[in-house]
């Protein structure tokens, strides 16, 4: 499978949440079945009995050909995989399928987050555990109630080899479901992850009543957190300013369908971080990637003012007032 316009027939999604769901349901509309793992029994259930995903995709019906398993082994009769479990359990998920799955099967990370232990890319925690298997990751502007609904939506495929990409691609791929290519793996996953981190900035801003001038600002400058540190990784400045850089961080901080939009708003609006996800059904992976992003960011010497603002929010060490004073009163300088 490593020729142009070819397509991956036999295809697994690990994880069952509502973007798993949602791929699962694109790729079954190529006609093509899916089988779909779920840690949850109840979603297996749900999903094998009457086409739903109950939990994480209320109301919407899915497609026969999806079926669902919750053992892992089940799913690894494949020749692609997509990983869209939480970031903080991608690394159990590969050594639990790491010898059983065959090193030919391409991996699609569509997780974005950092791992908060090591700092590590989903890309490197991959690298380490599953060397020899090819590594593609999807990101952008999605969201999976829309993407579900067969509303038009675009996103990156980032894969260091472009003919397992254009096949990744080929077999994804709906008229309303379009990757765009690109080889910046590094580029895609900091986009992703980081820009969860900004969105739950914006809804601060939001849960604030600072305005719209406000939040536009804390888009802007976190839009130069994110490129330098992307930059600093090895990723490309033009990989940011494409979908799963600038188009993401759009999406996310401007709609309460993003967990962590609508998290932030509720820390600005003077809830606990315990009070603000009492009833999260998914997880607001921003939560997790502001502590790793900023511990990493300090590593690298990277400046990331606004990460470190809803880390120390998240991790009570600063007040919503205090962090709003500390980053109006920050000296003026050029922008860059």
């Amino acid at each position: 499978m490593n020729k142009n316009n070819q397509y991956y027939k036999k295809i697994s999604v690990i994880g069952a949440g509502a973007w798993g769901t949602a791929l699962a349901e694109v790729i079954s509309r190529q006609g093509n079945e899916v089988n779909l793992w779920a840690r949850e029994d109840n979603v297996v259930k749900s999903i094998n009995t009457s086409n739903t995903n109950d939990l994480y995709l209320p109301n919407i019906k899915l497609s026969k050909l999806i079926s669902a398993h919750n053992n892992l082994n089940d799913v690894l009769n494949c020749d692609l995989m997509l990983m869209v479990t939480p970031s903080q359990f991608m690394r159990s998920i590969l050594n639990d399928i790491k010898d059983n799955l065959h090193d030919s099967v391409p991996i699609v990370l569509c997780s974005k987050g950092i791992e908060t232990k090591t700092l590590n890319l989903m890309s490197e925690i991959a690298e380490a555990i599953i060397p020899n298997n090819p590594l593609a990751v999807l990101s952008g502007p999605s969201f999976a109630i829309d993407v579900v609904n067969n509303k038009p939506t675009a996103v990156t495929l980032a894969c260091k080899d472009p003919d397992i990409g254009k096949n990744i691609a080929n077999s994804i791929s709906l008229p309303t479901f379009r990757p765009y290519l690109s080889e910046d793996v590094i580029g895609a996953q900091i986009g992703g992850a980081t820009k969860n981190v900004i969105a739950i900035a914006a809804g601060v801003v939001e849960g604030q009543n600072l305005g719209d001038s406000a939040r536009a600002a804390t888009i802007a400058r976190g839009y130069s957190e994110i490129n330098r540190l992307a930059v600093a990784l090895g990723g490309q400045e033009e990989t940011l300013s494409g979908l799963s850089g600038m188009g993401d961080l759009l999406l996310t901080c401007n709609s309460v369908t993003s967990r962590n939009f609508s998290l932030g708003i509720k820390l600005g609006q003077g809830l606990s971080t315990e009070e603000a996800t009492n009833n999260l059904s998914s997880v607001a992976e921003g939560m997790y990637s502001a502590k790793s992003i900023d511990k990493l960011s300090d590593k690298l010497g990277i400046e990331m003012p606004i990460t470190n603002a809803v880390n120390d929010l998240i991790e009570k060490n600063r007040s919503v007032d205090e962090i709003i004073d500390s980053l109006l009163s920050r000296p003026i300088k050029k922008e860059k």
